[in-house]
């Protein structure tokens, strides 16, 4: 390791390195090494860089290291595009927290009841990450104080943009102190953002990442389709590579369903996941996808922010993006940490001239391929690795992940082999098991106990 790019070259204080060493970051990435030193030395930040590069941990160790744990108030607040986002930053804030006694972080976004929220506040957290809509109403009704705000993040602000928060945040960022910090990342840097950051930062250190998502380990193909057959045509990509996960893109929401429904006509694993669904259906696709349940998601722009797979084998682009940044930002969900994957670009003659902008953007030109699309009903489509079981229990009931692993390997009689990814929320739990063993333990566990009472389970 370059010992340049060592976290403990920081000025941080200890009790934050042991949550860098409990995250087990061993090097700063590109991002985290260009922008934490402005950011520690209190400058605000205009950073671009793609997801999966670390930008959480260097926007969370920067607004970490100026909290006052023993104050009681809002020093800090993230606002995130979509609920997912937001959760996964508050988790990966908690545990940078780790060594930091008594920091508080609370996550405030819509699609969940208000009340649980309101609640929360009157013990005022350290640390709040939100969305724009759900941040406004607290702060409308009062709920929210944003004066003894330190520090403010702008995550994934283009997609905020996108998805039509420039009011919101805009609002939100009058409300915050003259004096604090104030931090804007983005995958792209379209004039939007520009004209964003020069309302709400002041002179800040500029950092880009451009390129990181366009590694070598990426391996870009497009491949020339006919516009009639470009469903079956996804289908034989996908038999001919057989990645373990793959992401479909569309460039329409409508689209989503019908590209999935189509695989799942070929006998994929296929699950949508667009902005139109239910905020419990998207997360339960999510977590699907991320247990190995399901091996292709077909998913908008939008709806897949929150999606963080770090082995993810494959993007495919069922449509050419409407612009090189967006075509970067989702072919580099794939290839991280140098363990390689494969971008698949399908092109329709109409197509041609966005996929010329994309090539001439990389100063070069992708290779070619073609590929006979599937006739009738194929043979040997890849099926998941595992299939997810649903309790409906969780840390309201006091439910442990060792609870569950506990009944399953007990009376169940599975080997813990066979259990995946297990998540307990507040109200339901979900466990991963290898497919073969599904429905054997879906009956074991309909018939017995978990820690010693019985609980409705389904499978998802």
């Amino acid at each position: 390791m370059d010992t340049s790019l060592a976290f403990s070259t920081l000025a941080l204080p200890p009790a934050l390195l042991l949550g860098v060493e409990a995250l087990g970051y061993t090097a700063m990435t590109p991002v985290q090494a260009q922008s934490l030193p402005p950011i520690l030395e209190g400058r605000d930040v205009i950073a671009q860089a793609p997801t999966g590069s670390g930008k959480t941990a260097a926007f969370g160790l920067g607004l970490l290291q100026r909290l006052d744990p023993t104050a009681v108030r809002t020093q800090a607040l993230v606002l995130c595009p979509t609920r997912e986002l937001a959760e996964q930053v508050g988790g990966q804030l908690r545990r940078l927290a780790l060594g930091v006694p008594n920091v508080k972080v609370s996550v405030l976004c819509g699609g969940i009841p208000l009340a649980p929220q309101l609640a929360s506040l009157a013990h005022a957290p350290h640390v709040v990450v939100g969305t724009p809509g759900r941040i406004q109403e607290l702060l409308r009704g009062d709920a929210l104080q944003l004066g003894g705000v330190l520090g403010f993040v702008l995550d994934e602000a283009d997609r905020m943009l996108d998805m039509g928060f420039e009011d919101q945040i805009r609002d939100i960022a009058r409300r915050i102190p003259a004096g604090s910090q104030r931090l804007l990342f983005s995958a792209t840097f379209p004039e939007a953002i520009r004209t964003l950051a020069k309302a709400t930062l002041r002179n800040p250190a500029e950092v880009s990442i451009r390129g990181a998502a366009d590694a070598p380990a990426i391996n870009q193909v497009v491949v020339e389709a006919d516009p009639e057959r470009k469903a079956p045509l996804l289908a034989a990509l996908l038999l001919e590579h057989r990645p373990e996960s793959c992401v479909v893109f569309c460039n329409m929401r409508r689209d989503v369903d019908e590209v999935a429904a189509s695989l799942a006509h070929y006998g994929f694993d296929a699950l949508a996941l667009h902005g139109d669904m239910e905020q419990r259906d998207r997360a339960e696709t999510l977590m699907r996808f991320a247990n190995r349940s399901c091996n292709v998601l077909v998913a908008s722009d939008v709806a897949a922010r929150g999606l963080d797979i770090e082995d993810l084998a494959a993007v495919v682009n069922y449509d050419v993006p409407s612009d090189p940044d967006t075509y970067l930002h989702r072919i580099g969900r794939t290839g991280r940490a140098g363990r390689g994957g494969i971008a698949i670009t399908i092109c329709t003659p109409r197509e041609v001239p966005r996929m010329n902008a994309i090539e001439d953007h990389q100063f070069r030109t992708l290779p070619r391929d073609r590929a006979q699309p599937v006739t009738g009903k194929p043979k040997g489509v890849p099926r998941a690795a595992m299939a997810t079981l649903r309790i409906d229990a969780g840390k309201t009931d006091k439910l442990r992940p060792g609870d569950i692993v506990g009944a399953l390997t007990g009376d169940a009689g599975l080997a813990v082999a066979a259990i995946g990814k297990i998540d307990v929320l507040a109200t339901r739990s979900y466990v991963a098991i290898a497919r073969a063993q599904a429905a054997n333990a879906l009956a074991r566990l309909r018939e017995g106990k978990i820690k010693g009472r019985k609980f409705r389970v389904s499978a998802l």
